[in-house]
Formats: C-alpha cells, sequence, structure tokens
C-alpha cells in the first residue's frame, strides 16, 4: 500500500502508519490505546505501551443506553495517564473498526491530539511485530473537566425521523447486504442485539463498511478508490448532510471516520443507535 501522505486524503494526519508506531513506542507525548470487540485480547498480547479502553466497561454508562459524562470521561483520561496534549493513537482488533468508535466517541468530548493506526491489530502483527501481556500503567494525570458535544457528529432517533422525512440528506446503511435486505438482524455469529424487525431505514444506501479497506492488512484505501465507491457509486456529495448507521454504532463509526476525516466531508454525523434502535421503534417506517 502507498504512503499515508500520497493517498490523497483530505487529512492524511489522522492516520499513522505502524512504522509510526513502533517508532514511537517510548515517545512520551504519544499514548496507544487498544479497543477491542473480543474482551480477551488485549490480556493475550498487545502493542507494547498501549492501554486498554474497553468499549462497554469504559466507554459507555452504566444504566442508561448512552457515554459516559464529562466526569467519568475526565477520570478514564486521568486513569490512563493522558492530557489534552497527549496524541492517542486508536488501533484495534482485525477488524479495527472499535478504533475507530472509540475515537468517535472521544470526539464527542474534543480530545483533538487523536490518531488511527491504519491496518490496526491485522497489519501489525502480519508484520510480525511485537506483542506483550506487560500491561503497563501511567501516573495518574489533572485531565480537565471536558464538555460532551453530540450536536456536531452524532444523531438521535427524532432527527434521523426528521431527516428521513424531509429527505435531507442521504443515509448510509454500512451493515451487510442481508442485514440491508432484512434476511438478517445481525452479522453471521453475532446476537440479534434485541432488534424485532429487520430491513433498512427509507433512502438509505447500502455501502458496507468493510469496502472502505484493503481486506489483506485492513489499510485504508485511497481517496480516489473511497470517492468511487461513496461519490461513484452512491452518489454521495461534500456537501451533503450525512447520516451513517449500522447494528449499535461501531460499524458506523468506521464509515464516519472515512467520510469526516479521508474524504473532508463536513457534515456526518454518525447514528449509534443504529437498527437495534430503529428495528424497535413504535411506527418507524421500514424498507425491505
Amino acid at each position: 500500500m502507498s504512503e499515508i501522505a500520497d493517498r490523497g486524503y483530505a487529512h492524511p494526519e489522522v492516520l499513522v502508519s505502524t512504522e509510526w508506531v513502533a517508532a514511537h513506542l517510548d515517545d512520551p507525548s504519544v499514548r496507544l490505546v487498544e479497543s477491542d470487540e473480543d474482551a480477551l485480547l488485549y490480556a493475550s498480547g498487545h502493542v507494547p505501551g498501549a492501554v486498554e479502553v474497553d468499549w462497554t466497561r469504559d466507554l459507555n454508562d452504566p444504566l442508561r443506553r448512552d457515554y459516559l459524562d464529562d466526569r467519568r470521561f475526565a477520570e478514564l483520561m486521568r486513569r490512563i495517564g493522558v492530557t489534552p496534549e497527549t496524541t492517542l493513537v486508536f488501533y484495534g482488533d482485525k477488524n479495527n473498526w472499535w478504533a475507530c468508535y472509540a475515537y468517535w466517541v472521544f470526539q464527542l468530548f474534543g480530545h483533538a491530539k487523536a490518531r488511527i493506526m491504519d491496518g490496526g491489530r491485522l497489519k501489525w502483527e502480519k508484520e510480525g511485530r511485537s506483542l506483550t501481556r506487560e500491561v503497563k500503567t501511567y501516573a495518574a494525570t489533572d485531565y480537565p473537566m471536558p464538555h460532551r458535544d453530540d450536536t456536531r457528529i452524532r444523531a438521535f432517533r427524532d432527527q434521523v425521523l426528521a431527516h428521513v422525512a424531509g429527505k435531507s440528506g442521504p443515509l448510509i446503511d454500512v451493515r451487510s447486504p442481508p442485514e440491508f435486505s432484512g434476511e438478517r438482524m445481525h452479522m453471521p455469529e453475532y446476537p440479534n442485539e434485541g432488534a424485532l424487525r429487520g430491513g433498512h431505514i427509507p433512502g438509505a444506501a447500502n455501502v458496507p463498511w468493510a469496502r472502505a479497506v484493503n481486506p489483506e492488512d485492513g489499510t485504508f484505501k485511497t481517496a480516489e478508490q473511497l470517492r468511487a465507491i461513496y461519490e461513484g457509486e452512491a452518489k454521495l456529495a461534500p456537501g451533503d448532510d450525512v447520516v451513517v448507521y449500522c447494528r449499535i454504532g461501531e460499524r458506523s463509526s468506521h464509515t464516519w471516520f472515512v467520510l469526516t476525516n479521508l474524504l473532508g466531508y463536513g457534515r456526518v454525523r454518525n447514528y449509534d443507535g443504529s437498527w437495534t434502535e430503529w428495528g424497535n421503534l413504535v411506527g418507524a417506517p421500514i424498507e425491505r
């Protein structure tokens, strides 16, 4: 795959290579953050110096279906020993969508110095780079209390209902074609997550998240290739008000990252309620 700077991205600085990470393992201004679907993966071996941010335990409210609040986010950041000046580099398991999900949640709180390791664990392991079971601890910091802003990059059901009714912008369903058609309500070997009906939100285009990456190593495709998919096929335009969704918001955060950071779209919101919520709404329109 070509160098990140040569791929034509709008914001190439949001991606770092595995080579860059290997060269910054001992950089105190950088903190590696592993976020996986498999809760046991980090303990089995991780990039040296990385901390674990578990998407359920660390990023979600224990009672409400919502994210952690300002106070708990500041506590998380203090616990992993970072400041607003620390560059966070997220990576995850073979899909790397959980890295994008954690990155997206951190953007709700405005931590601007955040990056994604291109290819995630998949590329790191394929290159034979070292993993460790040692859990490194860092001195606690005094991270200031942030303010979570849901308005810029997050969509709620009422907003999506209005989006559909007013046809105010495109919707991108990033799930698999069988989920989109209603044949399935979840990915193979995954739980249903409680949705009662299958199908998709009316007017949505189906662009599976994985089309944005190279399957051999999980790296992102070039900007030209991505534009051919999202603009050539799905007919998006940079000025669109785009809403992306999936099943619980994790895969759609990957597409949000692609459209926002790699293609430079200015108005993309992730509907994290996604099909788990929409498939249970009374009276919500569904297409198959």
